[in-house]
């Protein structure tokens, strides 16, 4: 059996978007991740501040994180994000997924982005549906 770090270790050889915004990943556990990256100048929108789809991009990937890593393929069902405050060049986000639930066909988790003070900028809530299949394959899923 694959472990959480395994699978998302896999997970990040082939997001390239990950990859793009810069996201180290912090911690894994079952159902649980924990990532950071920082913002860059060509993340702006026109109001001067990051767009929002960037801290949404972000909460995207630790929800990804988070519900696939028991190997089981998860895809996004819905998800929704509030945002606290703007968020600026130079900043270090960090985006944390906790798992509310844990069902056989979908789960719940609640991810929540601070910035280098340790203030949320960010919540955002995501429901996956659990396919049953392997995300890495030869690895048995939970």
């Amino acid at each position: 059996m694959l472990s959480p770090q395994a699978v998302v270790d896999h997970m990040m050889q082939n997001d390239l978007f990950s990859q793009w915004l810069g996201i180290s990943v912090l911690d894994i556990k079952e159902g649980y991740s924990n990532i950071q990256m920082t913002v860059r100048k060509e993340m702006i929108n026109g109001f001067g501040i990051v767009h929002g789809g960037i801290a949404f991009s972000l909460a995207d990937s630790a929800f990804a994180f988070a519900c696939n890593n028991r190997n089981n393929l998860s895809v996004a069902l819905d998800t929704a994000i509030n945002f606290i405050k703007p968020v600026h060049v130079g900043d270090v986000l960090t985006a944390e997924a906790k798992e509310l639930h844990n069902g056989k066909s979908t789960g719940l988790y609640h991810i929540t982005i601070t910035n280098q003070n340790n203030h949320v900028m960010a919540m955002f809530k995501g429901t996956c549906y659990r396919t049953g299949k392997a995300l890495v394959e030869g690895g048995e899923s939970k």
